[in-house]
């Protein structure tokens, strides 16, 4: 990879977080020309709508032109062109790495869509109670599971648990999910000193 590529980015998005720290750990952070994009859900942006028909973030635009979506596909992508190691090619390790990739993706979309509910005029309380319970019941588990988690070499399922957590002490402070898992905040506490996770703490603006 030696021309630059387009990243819509947004520095709040935990998403593109989630690309820029694959990039970090695979060195290619120069290969990418960051393009501020806001990505609201009530107002389409129509620059981004060139580039992604969703209006979403991130979105890469390779060197030739053409597009990729979705945070996943682009972490995989990078991820190949460096030859990195942060998708196990097969066995147990593959499958562990890409269920706690899912469930940490998982974790942001339920504490984005509680977010959005939070801030209306009226939030429908059982709405953002079942938003609460998915939330807790993720923590609980992500808790009993976190000497593997630890243990594990790390991959795309640690990026994206990292990028759900720092989103809970973006967006969710007043929760208090440390206390909820301790095992597991001291897992992240390991996990937010990398370099890449520092590099990319999520700033309003």
């Amino acid at each position: 990879m030696t021309e630059k590529m387009k990243l819509h980015w947004s520095p709040k998005s935990p998403y593109v977080r989630k690309v820029m720290i694959c990039a970090h750990e695979l060195d290619v952070v120069h290969n990418l020309e960051l393009v501020r994009s806001v990505a609201a859900m009530l107002k389409p942006n129509a620059a981004l709508m060139v580039d992604n028909p969703l209006s979403k973030i991130p979105t890469l635009v390779r060197e030739d032109g053409s597009t990729l979506f979705d945070s996943i596909v682009i972490c995989e992508y990078l991820n190949d062109q460096a030859g990195g190691s942060l998708f196990p090619v097969q066995g147990e390790a593959r499958w562990q790495a890409l269920r706690w990739h899912a469930l940490g993706d998982g974790l942001l979309d339920v504490l984005i869509l509680w977010r959005n509910e939070r801030e209306r005029e009226h939030p429908l309380q059982a709405l953002t109670d079942a938003f609460e319970l998915k939330t807790r019941a993720a923590l609980k588990l992500l808790d009993a599971e976190a000497d593997p988690i630890g243990g594990a070499p790390f991959s795309i399922g640690h990026v994206t648990l990292g990028c759900a957590l720092g989103y809970l002490d973006y967006r969710f402070d007043s929760l208090g999910w440390r206390a909820l898992a301790p095992r597991l905040a001291a897992w992240f506490a390991t996990l937010r000193a990398r370099p890449s996770f520092q590099s990319t703490e999520p700033v309003d603006g």
